[in-house]
Parts: C-alpha cells; sequence; structure tokens
C-alpha cells in the first residue's frame, strides 16, 4: 500500500493550522515586537511551529499500527520532540529560566538516546572507533547542541524552514539513491509538516516559528542523524554535512561571544546570517542562498561521502572550509555597532 498520499495531506494541514495559530496569536496578542536586538522591523505573530510540532506528530499513530517506522524510532524522535515543544511553548507564551530549559534539554536528549541506544561505533578517517558510554554523553551533547543552534538560528524569516526542508529533501535522495527507502518516510514527513508552515513563514514572514518549532526541529533533525547512524557511519556524515551552515555559524559566533566574556545567555544579533542580512536590506537573499549552498555545495560532498565512499570526517571538513570563510566574512560573533553592521 502507498502512504504517498499523506504526504500532500500532511503539507494541507500544516498550513491550515498556521493560519488558525496566525488568527489564534492576534486575537490573544502574542506578537513578537520589535527591539533593539531584533532581526525584523514590524510587530508578528508567534508561536506557527505548533503547526509543524502537531501536523507531524499525527501521522505517527499510521506509521506505528502499520508497521512502516520500527516503534523505537517513533518513541525517540515523539517523545523527545513533543517534550522539548513543550518547553519552547511555554517559553513563548511566558519565561522558563535558562537553567530550567536546559534540564529539561538533557531529559530529552537522554531520552531519545535510551529509546535509539546511544550512539553506535563511528568511521573516522576508515577507522571505526566505539566510544561506549562516553559516546552516549557526547551523543547527548550533541542533541541539547542542535535543539539550541537551531534556535539561535532562528532569527530571519524563512531559514530555519529552508534549512529543515533542503536538508531532509537531500536526505531523502540519498536514501533512496543508497538503497535505504524505508528511511525516507519520516523525513519526508518532516518536510511537508514544515513547508505548510513556510508557504506563511516565507519572507516577509507573516507569523514567526517560535520557541516551540524551532527547538523541535534541532531535536528532531538531531534523532534522525543519529538514528541514521545505526544504518551507516556515512549517512551520519552526511547529515552532518548538510547542516553546516547552522553548525559553522552558531558555533562560530558562540565561542567568539564565549572568548569575550559576553553573557551567552542574553538575546543577540550577531550571528553571520543576520548581519547578512542587515547588508542587504532584506531576509529574502540570505534565507534563499541559504537553501542553495545546501543544494549546490553540501549536497554535492554528501554524495560524494554516501555513494563514492568519501571519507566521511573528510568530507565535513571540506563541507566546512568555505563555511567558516562565509562566517569570517560576515563577522560571525562580531560586536554590533549602532548601525547595526560589525564593529571594525
Amino acid at each position: 500500500m502507498s502512504y504517498l498520499w499523506l504526504l500532500p495531506l500532511l503539507l494541507l494541514l500544516s498550513f491550515t493550522l498556521t493560519a488558525a495559530l496566525r488568527k489564534y496569536a492576534l486575537s490573544r496578542s502574542i506578537i513578537d515586537i520589535p527591539n533593539a536586538r531584533s532581526s525584523h522591523s514590524a510587530p508578528t505573530p508567534r508561536g506557527g511551529g505548533v503547526a509543524i510540532v502537531i501536523s507531524f506528530f499525527l501521522i505517527f499513530p499510521i506509521l506505528s499500527i502499520e508497521g512502516i517506522v520500527p516503534l523505537a524510532d517513533l518513541m525517540a524522535i515523539g517523545g523527545s520532540g513533543i517534550f522539548i515543544a513543550i518547553i519552547g511553548f511555554m517559553d513563548d507564551h511566558g519565561h522558563i529560566a535558562a537553567r530550567w530549559r536546559l534540564l529539561g534539554h538533557g531529559v530529552s536528549a537522554a531520552w531519545a538516546l535510551f529509546w535509539i541506544n546511544g550512539l553506535p561505533p563511528l568511521s573516522f578517517f576508515g577507522v571505526n572507533i566505539d566510544f561506549g558510554w562516553f559516546g552516549t554523553i557526547c551523543a547527548a551533547f550533541y542533541l541539547v547542541w542542535m535543539l539550541n543552534l537551531y534556535n539561535f538560528m532562528d532569527g530571519i524569516d524563512g531559514i530555519a524552514s529552508v534549512e529543515a526542508v533542503s536538508s531532509c529533501l537531500c536526505m531523502c535522495i540519498l536514501y533512496w539513491w543508497s538503497g535505504h527507502e524505508y528511511l525516507i518516510i519520516l523525513p519526508a514527513c518532516l518536510i511537508m509538516s514544515v513547508a505548510g508552515f513556510l508557504l506563511w513563514n516565507f519572507p516577509p514572514a507573516k507569523i514567526f516559528m517560535g520557541d516551540a518549532g524551532s527547538g523541535f526541529l534541532g531535536i528532531a533533525l538531531g534523532v534522525l542523524s543519529l538514528q541514521a547512524a545505526w544504518i551507516s557511519t556515512q549517512l551520519f556524515w552526511a547529515w552532518i554535512i548538510l547542516f553546516g551552515i547552522f553548525i559553522v555559524d552558531a558555533t562560530f559566533t558562540l565561542v567568539r561571544r564565549v572568548i569575550r566574556k559576553d553573557k551567552i545567555y542574553e538575546a543577540h544579533r550577531s550571528h553571520g546570517y543576520q548581519f547578512a542580512a542587515r547588508l542587504y536590506g532584506k531576509h529574502y537573499p540570505v534565507t534563499v542562498a541559504v537553501g542553495l549552498i545546501n543544494i549546490f555545495w553540501l549536497f554535492p560532498v554528501a554524495i560524494s561521502v554516501v555513494l563514492f565512499n568519501f571519507d566521511g570526517l573528510t568530507g565535513v571538513l571540506l563541507a566546512y572550509l568555505p563555511l567558516i570563510l562565509l562566517a569570517v566574512i560576515f563577522n560571525s560573533g562580531a560586536v554590533e555597532a549602532s548601525d547595526g553592521q560589525a564593529e571594525k
């Protein structure tokens, strides 16, 4: 039985739910008001990412009952994703102290790793290494960093949605070409759930994702990459390659802020993509550039790793070098001057 009919249904459901959430946010004044740390200039309703979460998880009963996806995989991404979405939703509607958010992030990561049995052995320069319990701890930090960096990178219209759609689309193609078609269903469903929201969020955005959506996408993508790692180390490296723009910009920015002894928990506009958006005077070219870089640079490198047995870690280093250069060019992590650009 074909389940392709579910994909356009997810797209329609996500689009409709986003419209309803936008109406709800406007009626309840759940509005993101621009301030000195904002990258937008007009008041915009927020919390639309809940539509992604709801539409994505509504498909889980069918996937479970029909045995399309192993129950452990559904439990890993379902439990952790829902918990992170709830934390984000509560933070969107009020405020949760950073320490409690971080505790929740750790619990969610532990839940996911319990169901997927931690971190599998990975290949580094042709050598397979099983890190055991230390690897599981590293995987937990990886998931927590993924959900937080996704929140950090959700700062201009459409960028987080485009990153999720383009990276998942590339991985679906790689799964197909490499003979792992059974892995396609979850990222394909995520694509449709995000795409319905993206139709409202593409520049100029009519609604923002909010922490519920960005945190959920971060941990969901992280879990998908670890699930793939149990099938093939090369598939894991391909995911890491496709996450390159977000990983490089967020990490580069964080390191510079830590070195400068900034309060890293405070909101800021010093990511490279934010400087780029202010330089070009709009969000559209930066958001589109993210999708184009993923498809025309990172995807070919990922192809070489998965299909032509190019060393995975070498592929990551090769893929990231131009991204690091872009981070330098666009001053990721620099101090913002009064005109919104980086200080010289």
